[in-house]
């Protein structure tokens, strides 16, 4: 029987990241170069010059949107280069020692690492919530009442996913699980 079990957490290198980061930055270098445009009565593109297009209000207001799209895509491709949120959970009953791993933003921080005795640990709970924005999720609850999240932040996965793992993990580290 193994000792120890290592769970990969995928951070923001998701499909659903690259995807929104380069439409929004497809559109917004649009609105950006039309607003650019209508300062400058230069065409860049035919297609992107309008006669009728008056830089005042327009062209501003498309200019604006456009720098804003921008920075945001950047930030979305920021935290895709950096892999923001990934890392991993280790439970290894050899050593008694639970880490959760994790990668944060550049600099001092960048780096969360954190233990805990597996004696520490009171339980698992599942937390469900459905409706408008649902969330599924599973906690690692201390002796001292605190929880730390253990599952990704995405999509929420199926109820059967959710219990299959909450399952595992408590019979693993031999705990309850609470919440279900």
């Amino acid at each position: 029987m193994t000792k120890i079990r290592k769970d990969e957490i995928l951070g923001s290198r998701r499909f659903s990241n690259y995807w929104w980061a380069t439409i929004i930055f497809i559109a917004s270098s649009s609105f950006f170069l039309v607003g650019l445009c209508s300062y400058t009565h230069f065409a860049i593109f035919h297609f992107l010059y309008y006669k009728n297009l008056l830089f005042l209000p327009q062209g501003a207001i498309m200019t604006f949107y456009g720098t804003s799209g921008i920075l945001i895509s950047l930030f979305l491709w920021y935290t895709i280069i950096f892999n923001i949120g990934s890392g991993y959970n280790e439970f290894n009953k050899k050593n008694g020692i639970i880490t959760i791993f994790r990668f944060g933003f550049p600099g001092k921080n960048r780096i969360l690492k954190l233990k805990y005795n597996i004696k520490e640990i009171a339980s698992i709970k599942i937390f469900i919530k459905d409706g408008l924005s649902p969330k599924r999720e599973i906690y690692l609850k201390t002796k001292d009442k605190r929880e730390i999240p253990l599952t990704k932040v995405s999509e929420p996965i199926s109820l059967y996913e959710i219990e299959k793992q909450a399952k595992d993990i408590a019979k693993f580290i031999n705990v309850i699980i609470e919440g279900i």
